[in-house]
């Protein structure tokens, strides 16, 4: 894959203005105060695997509209007290998996919660969540033009308030310490984690996104032709009269323009030769985040990141944050 972006010394640099609808703080305040009406209903249920060095629950909780969500909750096996938490959220059309598949954090001795997405599931991991949600409008193929007619519509907040009431949950697990919860994830999974610690800032004390996606939209749907940002291209060139009703929709959940109201230390990652979540993309959500935040370069990468080099980083940085010493 080659360069398809700014030079680094330009993209070190890319802060584009990023303006904001009117409304945004009072439309996400107002969605997370009606998803909380529905009591959280978090269940945690024992689920026998193989692994015998991690404790694995099937986790339900009440998300957006008071829908089901489901997730993974594992944990280090006869560890007693309150432990640090990682929340996982998954990339773009993958669900939760099976239950070993996502087990990392808790390897590293933290609870770890792996979130399923709403819909998703059967791109290329299991899910289990369905979405009831929506106004039904038609829509192309994949997520991200579900909704594009009206912001209250729009699938990504029923999903973004979805992750915030997945870190509630995790709070409230009788083992968790609520005041040491993390929240990490690649592509789809970067875009949550940004989402959350914007959206809940006070109940997170680090975010970890990788290669996030949903950052500078109108940029990245203009820059590349991959899924899924070329969907809303595909959308537009159909629907050509309603390009300013869409733009003005993905404003509200734009993670870099949401990032602002961010507080949490955060390290993002990058990719230089990342075609389907364009490099500047993230440098501009890095350059506008709120809190305290350092980025990890991998000038030949693409979507993959650093992968699992980027993994060791991680591990180490949210060591620092977590247990307040570095890791090892």
């Amino acid at each position: 894959m080659p360069f398809i972006d700014l030079p680094l010394d330009e993209l070190r640099e890319y802060a584009p203005a990023l303006p904001e609808p009117d409304d945004l703080d009072a439309f996400w305040s107002s969605t997370l105060a009606e998803t909380r009406t529905h009591d959280l209903a978090a269940r945690y249920e024992p689920v026998p695997t193989a692994l015998t060095l991690i404790e694995t629950f099937d986790l339900t909780f009440a998300g957006f509209g008071g829908a089901p969500i489901k997730g993974w909750l594992h944990r280090p096996a006869g560890v007693e007290g309150p432990l640090p938490a990682v929340v996982q959220f998954i990339g773009y059309g993958g669900g939760r998996g099976l239950a070993h598949e996502q087990t990392l954090f808790a390897q590293a001795g933290y609870v770890h919660v792996v979130m399923d997405t709403r819909g998703q599931g059967s791109g290329w991991s299991h899910g289990a969540t369905a979405d009831p949600g929506g106004s039904g409008a038609p829509a192309g193929p994949g997520f991200l033009t579900r909704g594009l007619e009206d912001p209250h519509d729009h699938y990504y907040r029923r999903v973004f308030a979805d992750a915030v009431r997945c870190v509630e949950a995790t709070a409230a697990f009788d083992g968790v310490d609520a005041e040491r919860i993390a929240v990490t994830g690649g592509s789809q999974g970067g875009a949550l984690s940004l989402a959350v610690a914007a959206l809940a800032p006070d109940r997170i004390v680090a975010t970890a996104p990788d290669v996030p996606f949903l950052c500078d939209i109108e940029r990245a749907i203009g820059l590349v032709d991959t899924d899924p940002y070329v969907e809303v291209s595909r959308y537009l060139a159909v629907h050509r009269d309603q390009v300013s009703t869409a733009l003005t929709t993905l404003r509200y959940v734009d993670v870099a323009r949401l990032g602002r109201r961010a507080t949490a230390p955060a390290l993002f990652s990058v990719a230089l030769m990342d075609d389907i979540c364009p490099p500047s993309t993230v440098y501009a959500a890095y350059h506008a985040y709120g809190g305290p935040a350092e980025i990890a370069e991998y000038v030949y990468n693409d979507h993959d990141g650093g992968g699992p080099d980027h993994d060791v980083r991680k591990l180490a940085w949210l060591a620092t944050h977590l247990r307040g010493a570095p890791a090892g």
